[in-house]
C-alpha cells in the first residue's frame, strides 16, 4: 500500500519463535514459586524456631552446642558442622535478610539451572564458604550467607558464560548483582562479626559449581514440541 511503513523486524520479536539455538529471553517463563529455594527457606526458618524452642541463642556456648561453626571442634573430627552452621542463624534480622536474598536470587538460578542443579550449587557454596571460614577464623559462626553467596554469583556466572544465547530485558542484571556482591564484601570488611570468608568461599563455590553445569533452560527451550 503507498505510503505505508515496512515492517520492523525487532530482538523480542526474533526471540519468541526461533528455535533451538536462538536466544532465550532470560525472564520468560519463570516460576515465582520455585520449589527447592522454598523449601531450603522453610527448613531454615523450621531450624530457627528450633534454636528459639532451645535457647540455642542464650551465648557463645549455646550456639556451638546447636552446631555453630568453630575451628577447633571441626579440626577435632566434627566435620558436620560445616553443614550444621550453614542452616542456623543469629536472630531474627539475620535469618529475614538471608532468606529474603535467597528468594530473590533464587527464584533466578532456579528457572536458569533447574530445582536440582540449583540444590547442588547451595550445598556446594555452603560447605565452600564453611571451610574457607574455618580455614581463617576461631569462630563460632552461624547462617546461610555463604550459600546465598554462592547462589547470586551461579546467577551471575550464569549469565555472563551464555551472554550470547540469553536475551536479558535489563542487560544491567548481571552487573548489578555482581557490584551488590562486592559491596556486600566491603561491608563485611567494616562490619564486627561478619564472617567474611564464608562469604568469598560460598561465591568461589557458587562460580565453580555453575562452570560445570548444563543449564536446564536450555534443556527445555530446545525440547522439540510435540505436534
Amino acid at each position: 500500500m503507498e505510503g505505508s511503513r515496512p515492517p520492523v523486524i525487532s530482538d523480542d520479536m526474533l526471540a519468541e519463535d526461533g528455535g533451538p539455538g536462538a536466544r532465550i529471553d532470560f525472564e520468560k517463563g519463570m516460576s515465582y514459586l520455585p520449589r527447592i529455594t522454598l523449601y531450603l527457606i522453610a527448613v531454615n526458618v523450621i531450624v530457627f524456631g528450633w534454636e528459639l524452642a532451645t535457647g540455642a541463642l542464650n551465648g557463645r556456648e549455646a550456639i556451638i552446642a546447636a552446631g555453630a561453626l568453630e575451628q577447633q571442634r571441626v579440626l577435632a573430627g566434627q566435620v558436620w558442622r560445616l553443614g550444621s552452621a550453614t542452616f542456623l542463624h543469629g536472630g531474627a534480622e539475620h535469618l529475614i535478610g538471608n532468606m529474603v536474598m535467597l528468594y530473590v536470587v533464587g527464584v533466578a538460578c532456579e528457572h536458569a539451572l533447574g530445582w536440582k542443579q540449583m540444590g547442588s550449587v547451595y550445598a556446594v557454596s555452603a560447605l565452600a564458604g564453611s571451610v574457607l571460614s574455618t580455614a581463617t577464623s576461631a569462630g563460632p559462626s552461624v547462617g546461610a550467607s555463604g550459600a546465598v553467596f554462592g547462589v547470586m554469583a551461579s546467577v551471575v556466572t550464569f549469565l555472563v558464560k551464555h551472554r550470547e544465547r540469553v536475551r536479558l530485558r535489563d542487560h544491567r542484571v548481571a552487573l548489578v548483582l555482581a557490584v551488590l556482591i562486592v559491596y556486600q564484601m566491603v561491608q563485611g570488611m567494616m562490619t564486627p562479626y561478619v564472617d567474611n570468608m564464608a562469604h568469598l568461599g560460598g561465591t568461589l563455590g557458587g562460580v565453580l559449581a555453575t562452570l560445570g553445569l548444563e543449564p536446564a533452560l536450555f534443556d527445555r527451550h530446545d525440547a522439540p514440541v510435540a505436534s
